[in-house]
């Protein structure tokens, strides 16, 4: 049989090991690291990921010492007794035919504690905290530590480790001028700045001996002023190469860089450009990184020799079992990454465990476990949207007979709107996943088929799940009934005709779709160049870190987004891609005006008060925005008639629909009823 993927399930030849296929998965910290008898459920997460047919793992990153920590109680590899916990975690992925590295990963001045070390004196735009200046005895110090780490992490059982390099890290605050501004032989000129990493990358060579993967993580673009210059990226490229290094894995951007990299409105494979142009340079395996979410953009990437790897982190949180479903020519069941970052990335940076919001068992494989039931009951879900779809899923598959009822023609609910927003094009993969997941798990699909309390008692159903989603709260404003007047769903569901000046009451996520929506007319996710240009992505490498001025973008409508609430537009967006919508939405010349006060909607617009000044918006349409209010009209007739009835997602709470809420609770009430 002809392999679907016959480059990226093609084995790689490293010399002194093989991997099985070119799938590295990415690191990313899980939070696991930090927890009571974490270890053992870091365990079972990867494990998960190796049974599902990845060729190599790098860990979330684990700090060489206690200054090179993320956070004050951050992981570090520094003790002969750290050696048992991380045994746990090679020896569940050697149990599968996968290998594994630690990523060992000093914080620099990006550390989250008052202890934080960096070549310069300079604070971090993205911590508190001023970093003190390594003096050289530390810096000689540190990169003993990093050969003791990776000396501790082979005893381990890890079959390597990767450098960190990249993302603004320490080893990137050296190497850029932007943070280093030494004059001794650690700063100044680029051999003195690039000092460090060979030092680094020498010394754990020395440590390990040659039959160990030592991977560099290798900024590849900085993306941030004072960054790199391209002919500097690739002698440090070529020098790691000749100190010993096995793999080249990519870098882009700073985590302060404001050019988004991971986020859902960038194109997929929107960086494998230069990961081509690096791998010419240099004759060891390169990696490519970020939005490589399904096997085909992974298959195009390697026949077109822009790299030798894929690696891929938050796709292999989404599916662990991506590879083998790849293999199998299976692609169409994959549970695609849509790359919101919201229960991954942001848990992270606010100190929670991360997970996937598509797949809510990530990280949590041994509290979410999907168990064959006792005994089949007969179950009602009313409500295909993402809370219905992921409860119908789990409980079919572990047994139950599950009959799922959709008012619709079309399954998806509240994503069917978002998949219009240009930039969350990728909602359509999650439509997708779920069409097909009903299918395998022999779910009873009802569309067209709207419930009353008395038709689910009449076919003797055992327990009913309420997913019927939210309604959106109506405002009560003199002149709300306007012809000017719309909602939201008029707007993203029933396409109503909307004027070249429009007010939106309500900046919350809907606000900002909306918004979004109205003033682009090409999503510049789909056309990769107009997406470089609008971000200021410098291809032709000419300034430093690959930034050049942004492009603004134009909007035919004028648009007013408009909030009560006195604090900044967009404050309650995800931590990691908030910024992004906020920006994008200044770009197009989006007008965003908190503490407003709405007054009335007369012919000529929408009156407000702002700083207690009346002010006329001189608008052709006013979208409300304002918010929802959950949809449970069943609920008391079923439980008088001594119904058993569950609510979960919007049915239960309704808060800015929270899809990662109700996927995650239809997840947890599938596994447990």
């Amino acid at each position: 049989m002809t392999s679907p993927y016959p480059h990226l399930l093609e084995p790689l030849d490293l010399g002194f090991t093989r991997l099985k296929n070119r799938v590295l998965m990415g690191s990313m910290h899980t939070g696991l690291e930090e927890e009571r008898h974490g270890f053992e459920k870091l365990a079972a997460f990867y494990e998960e990921r190796a049974k599902g047919g990845v060729g190599l793992i790098v860990t979330g990153g684990i700090s060489p010492n206690f200054r090179g920590r993320l956070s004050p109680f951050g992981s570090e590899l520094s003790k002969f007794w750290h050696v048992n916990k991380h045994r746990q975690v090679t020896e569940a992925v050697h149990r599968h035919d996968s290998k594994i590295c630690l990523q060992i990963l000093h914080a620099g001045r990006y550390g989250y504690h008052p202890f934080s070390l960096a070549p310069s004196k300079i604070k971090s735009p993205i911590t508190p905290f001023t970093p003190s200046e390594m003096s050289e005895r530390q810096i000689k110090k540190t990169i003993k530590h990093f050969a003791r780490a990776a000396r501790l992490a082979k005893k381990a059982g890890y079959d390597g480790v990767e450098v960190m390099g990249s993302e603004g890290y320490l080893i990137n605050q050296f190497v850029c001028p932007r943070t280093n501004k030494r004059t001794d032989r650690w700063g100044g000129s680029f051999e003195n700045r690039a000092r460090l990493p060979l030092e680094i990358i020498k010394a754990i060579r020395a440590e390990v001996g040659d039959e160990f993967i030592l991977i560099y993580r290798l900024s590849m673009l900085d993306l941030v002023p004072e960054g790199n210059q391209y002919d500097e990226v690739i002698a440090l490229g070529k020098a790691a190469e000749a100190a010993g290094v096995t793999i080249i894995n990519s870098g882009i951007g700073w985590h302060e860089a404001r050019v988004p990299t991971i986020v859902t409105s960038v194109p997929r494979a929107a960086f494998s450009w230069i990961t081509a142009r690096v791998r010419k340079e240099l004759s060891i395996p390169i990696v490519a990184v970020n939005r490589i979410n399904t096997p085909e953009v992974a298959e195009k990437i390697l026949a077109g020799g822009e790299a030798d790897m894929v690696s891929m982190a938050r796709p292999l949180l989404a599916d662990p079992d991506f590879v083998n479903k790849s293999a199998n020519d299976q692609a169409d069941r994959i549970n695609t990454c849509i790359a919101c970052n919201q229960a991954c990335l942001d848990h992270v940076f606010e100190n929670k465990r991360a997970s996937c919001l598509v797949n809510p068992r990530a990280c949590y494989e041994t509290e979410l476990v999907v168990s064959p039931v006792a005994e089949s009951r007969k179950l009602a879900v009313v409500g295909a949207g993402p809370a219905g779809l992921a409860f119908s899923c789990i409980a079919a598959e572990r047994g139950h007979e599950v009959h799922l009822f959709e008012g619709s023609s079309e399954i998806g609910g509240q994503f069917n709107y978002a998949k219009q927003i240009p930039g969350k094009e990728e909602f359509y993969e999650t439509i997708r996943y779920f069409d097909k997941r009903l299918q395998d798990t022999g779910v009873h699909l009802h569309l067209n088929s709207r419930q009353s309390a008395a038709s689910l008692q009449q076919a003797g159903f055992d327990e009913v799940v309420l997913a019927t989603g939210v309604l959106p709260r109506q405002v009560k404003l003199p002149g709300i009934e306007s012809d000017k007047v719309l909602g939201y769903i008029d707007v993203l569901r029933d396409h109503k005709k909307v004027g070249k000046k429009v007010a939106l009451i309500g900046a919350g996520g809907i606000g900002f779709d909306v918004a979004e929506y109205l003033t682009t007319e090409m999503s510049p996710t789909l056309v990769p160049e107009d997406w470089h240009e609008i971000w200021g992505v410098d291809k032709d490498y000419e300034h430093r870190g690959a930034l050049k001025p942004q492009v603004p973008e134009h909007s035919a409508r004028e648009v007013y987004l408009l909030q009560r609430k006195a604090s900044k537009i967009g404050a309650g967006l995800g931590k990691t891609s908030g910024w992004v919508h906020r920006a994008t939405l200044k770009k197009k010349g989006v007008n965003m005006i908190p503490a407003v006060t709405y007054q009335r909607i007369t012919d000529e617009g929408l009156e407000v008060l702002v700083d207690d000044k009346e002010l006329l918006l001189e608008v052709d349409t006013i979208v409300t925005c304002a918010g929802q209010l959950p949809q449970r009209e069943l609920v008391e007739e079923l439980k008088q008639a001594g119904v058993t009835v569950h609510l979960i997602g919007g049915a239960d709470v309704a808060a800015e629909l929270d899809a990662k809420r109700a996927i995650r609770q239809g997840v947890e009430l599938g596994t447990r009823i």
